[in-house]
């Protein structure tokens, strides 16, 4: 498996990774609601995705493994992960971990020193595993019951 900048070339096949893994592995968080889903799943087109791509103060990044992507992140130039999600057929198999490590790993050589995020139900237990900490209340998002604001520090600043 290699993890490698997203191109605008990969939109089509990292959104529909995006829309299967939040349909098909996200049920604690969407409870089959079809209006939930439907907000959820609204900004997930090819034409955005490959929009996300573009470098500028952000990257997006993708697990690919013989020519099949297999994760896609993103993450901002200020340390904000925006998107980590893996496809329903490569849970579990430590995908989102390595894919996870080099989306802080971008957000570091970017500069930030601290990675914030707002997690789903489904993923609060993996972040927390992975030494992020709630720094806030649960919010609602796209109508859902839960959605934890978590941060990590990443390196120390210099004094």
């Amino acid at each position: 498996m290699i993890i490698r900048q997203a191109t605008p070339g990969d939109a089509t096949e990292a959104c529909e990774l995006l829309r299967a893994s939040i349909s098909e592995l996200c049920f604690a968080d969407h409870r089959r609601n079809p209006h939930i889903l439907d907000r959820w799943l609204l900004s997930k087109t090819p034409e955005n995705v490959a929009a996300w791509a573009d470098n500028i103060g952000r990257s997006l990044l993708v697990a690919v493994e013989d020519d099949v992507v297999l994760a896609v992140g993103g993450v901002t130039d200020r340390g904000e992960i925006t998107l980590n999600y893996v496809s329903p057929k490569a849970r579990f198999g430590g995908v989102s971990s390595a894919l996870l490590k080099a989306l802080e790993e971008r957000a570091m050589a970017r500069g930030a020193v601290r990675a914030t995020l707002l997690s789903t139900e489904t993923a609060h237990r993996f972040y927390l595993s992975r030494g992020y900490q709630d720094t806030g209340p649960p919010q609602g998002k796209f109508g859902m019951a839960a959605s934890y604001p978590m941060a990590k520090t990443l390196a120390t600043p210099e004094s």
